[in-house]
């Protein structure tokens, strides 16, 4: 019977999975997560306990008037949002904050657009369980009895309703209209939200980290509606008890372990912001307490010593900063806070991480779509639709003062308000970006004039599941102008389709060599790598635009090989060489496998053939880019675009989570017979010499044990030597 046999492979499925997740723990998380299903287990049978409100106070007979007459006053805690605040806020931005009043009308309608889906309105009350684009309504089940996996819709569409990061917009409008139509609905929708999620049912609350991000929204959102006569005392309670008992999840299931990568940091901050805006829990100082000693820990393991994101994803490389920026500011405005290490600790990772940031997108660089973007804001004051790399600097700017965020970033409203409450300056200054290396993470960044060509030469991902990694070991990519010409295409789906997000995470999908058409690292789910392809750095030499690695992903291969990728891109030179060195290893005697090239173009930019047998791109009918290829044995050129016959998931480039467009991917296919190294050498011509012919490199195997490639540059005849192994 089909639906039969469709529930068994299903079966199937999660049972290999578990297997494989499993295998990527160590012991002491195996034995915590044992114990955490016993507790799980129990509380089915207990309940989970929600204090009263003398015990959550530390107070008997608790006065709520009182309390909501203190979180008025700012009395005891940081403020962020107020009046004053708005009025230089409005008068220093006017533009921006039109668009903040449009975005808040449209939730005034019940309007919702979430990442590349089309707009979902809800045309009565907003049912917070329901999914109008998947007409699919959620269970209302104890949240962790929801398997959020199964298809029954979009998981992050419906949390992306339930973070609750609109509110914030209708408290900013009720602040610079005095409009009480926006407080008022604010309000009615936290109201509604409250009665409907009750603490730990429903999708909802499915995870300890949509309850940390949801209470940085929600109570910043309170504070701008402080003085809204809407907000009762009793409102005012039963919004405390909720943030109270997110308080308590987000310690109590915290992601630990192989998972303890953004998702924990989302955790912690969410703790630390309900226990510092928060004063008069019972809980807050030991929760603010706990959680700032837990991020910095992390804001050090998340934040490479050299600025990176250790997941390897440049969108959660912003996402977690600007989580620990959150935290950090709030410390910073606390009128009882003396600054502490933990807080100089957070503000470094900061400053680290956007002084990379700043490397990385220079002066008019495109943001690299490096590893997943699930396009996660930490603290949604402006209404634009994704959190890019230059209004974040903005707000790291405004934050810690560091030059290289003040001249790459662009402001919008969330560093608006923090320069606004800071007194501090984001304008931009004049600068020349050059070139950088990050050793940590893994990254050469090569400059030209208005070329940047990135190498990544660093690891998988985080942690043993690397979660939001790509395959793409040793992947080079090249923007001129400001416009990518090669480049990773992006993430694609998480969950709505799955053929697409295996698509964009393989190494078919990147700027890389592929060997047999297989990964260089081996999936175990969607957001699980169970092996994991190590980069060994040979050299990287700024001056002369060289970078030299290798990676060990397919020594697993039955005729194992190692790929050897030299990039020579010359600062006085329009043309970057990339030589590609396949060696077999061990004395099996079998050829190299298949070995396939690929560049993958971004969609604005159309091919053709040269007369010389090259590839020409365009944009606009201008040349743009001419890619030349030789190897050491037999070579044919391949290209495919998304949607021919035979291109599968491959051939998009995905420029927003859920949306893809099609792109030409190219490059040469070798077919070894013999069991010499392959070699492949590849000129990517970017500026003006893109639109002249440009003779093929000469590959030399030699007889040394090193190769060498003699090339032709814009600027006269060069030659590349890649040493023995």
């Amino acid at each position: 019977m089909p639906g039969s046999r469709s529930l068994a492979a299903s079966t199937q499925a999660k049972v290999t999975w578990y297997a494989r997740r499993l295998r990527s723990m160590g012991p002491r998380e195996v034995a915590d997560r044992a114990l955490t299903v016993g507790a799980t287990a129990a509380r089915r049978v207990t309940g989970d306990h929600e204090p009263d409100d003398a015990t959550l106070l530390g107070r008997a007979d608790p006065d709520w008037a009182a309390l909501l007459g203190d979180f008025r006053a700012g009395s005891a805690r940081p403020v962020l949002l107020d009046r004053a605040g708005a009025a230089a806020v409005a008068a220093a931005h006017p533009e921006a904050v039109k668009e903040l009043l449009a975005a808040a009308d449209r939730v005034l309608e019940h309007r919702f657009t979430f990442f590349a889906h089309p707009e979902a309105r809800y045309d009565g009350a907003i049912d917070w369980s329901y999914d109008p684009l998947a007409d699919v309504r959620w269970p209302a089940l104890p949240s962790h009895a929801i398997n959020h996996r199964a298809g029954h819709g979009e998981p992050k569409w419906i949390w992306e309703l339930n973070r609750l990061q609109h509110l914030p917009w209708l408290a900013q409008a009720w602040l610079f209209t005095g409009d009480e139509r926006y407080g008022t609905e604010a309000l009615d929708q936290l109201e509604a939200w409250i009665a409907a999620n009750p603490p730990g049912r429903g999708i909802a609350w499915r995870g300890a980290f949509e309850v940390g991000v949801r209470a940085i929204s929600v109570l910043v959102a309170l504070q701008g509606l402080a003085d809204h006569p809407a907000l009762t005392p009793e409102r005012y309670r039963r919004a405390v008890r909720m943030l109270a008992a997110g308080a308590r999840r987000c310690w109590r299931d915290r992601s630990k372990h192989s998972s303890a990568n953004n998702h924990l940091v989302g955790e912690l901050a969410g703790l630390a912001a309900v226990g510092i805006l928060l004063p008069e829990l019972a809980s807050s100082a030991r929760w603010e307490r706990d959680a700032v000693a837990a991020l910095a820990v992390e804001a050090r393991r998340q934040i490479l010593p050299d600025g990176v994101g250790a997941e390897q994803a440049v969108g959660y490389q912003v996402f977690t900063a600007e989580l620990l920026g959150v935290v950090a500011l709030l410390r910073r405005l606390d009128p009882g806070h003396a600054p502490t290490a933990a807080d100089g600790t957070l503000l470094a990772a900061i400053g680290r991480s956007a002084g990379h940031l700043a490397d990385l997108v220079g002066t008019g660089d495109p943001t690299p779509r490096t590893g997943d973007d699930d396009e996660g804001f930490a603290l949604r004051l402006d209404p634009a639709p994704t959190r890019e790399v230059r209004p974040h600097l903005a707000f790291a700017a405004a934050l810690t003062g560091l030059p290289a965020a003040r001249r790459a970033g662009t402001g919008d409203l969330t560093s608006a308000w923090v320069a606004a409450r800071l007194g501090t300056d984001t304008a931009g200054t004049t600068w020349e970006p050059g070139s950088a290396y990050a050793p940590d993470g893994g990254l050469a960044i090569l400059r030209s004039g208005r070329r940047r060509v990135l190498v990544d030469v660093g690891p998988l991902g985080y942690l043993s599941i690397a979660a939001h990694g790509h395959a793409d070991a040793l992947a080079v990519g090249v923007a001129v102008d400001g416009h990518d010409l090669v480049g990773d295409p992006g993430t694609g789906s998480y969950f709505v389709h799955p053929d697409w997000r295996t698509a964009h995470r393989s190494t078919r999908a990147h700027p890389t060599v592929a060997v047999d058409d297989a990964d260089q690292s081996v999936m175990g789910g969607p957001f699980l790598w169970t092996e994991h392809a190590a980069v060994a750095v040979h050299d990287v030499d700024l001056d002369t635009g060289r970078v030299d690695a290798e990676h060990d992903g397919y020594r697993r291969l039955e005729a194992p090989v190692v790929h050897r990728r030299v990039v020579h891109a010359p600062p006085d030179d329009d043309v970057v060489l990339v030589v590609d060195v396949l060696s077999p290893v061990g004395e099996g005697g079998e050829p190299v496998p298949a070995v396939r090239t690929t560049w993958p173009l971004h969609p604005d930019l159309s091919i053709d053939d040269s007369s010389d047998g090259t590839v020409v791109a365009r944009r606009d009918g201008e040349p743009v880019l001419r890619i030349v290829t030789s190897a050491s044995a037999p070579a044919a050129g391949w290209r495919l675009r998304g949607g021919d016959a035979d291109a599968g998931d491959l051939g998009w480039w995905s420029e927003r989570l859920e949306q893809r467009r099609p792109c030409w991917f190219v490059g040469a296919e070798v077919t070894p017979s013999r069991t010499e190294p392959v070699i492949v050498a590849t000129l990517l011509v970017t500026g003006d010499a893109a639109g002249r012919p440009a003779p093929s490199p000469i590959v030399d195997p030699g007889r040394d044990g090193a190769v060498r490639v003699h090339w032709t540059g814009s600027s006269g005849p060069r030659a590349t030597v890649v040493g023995a192994r």
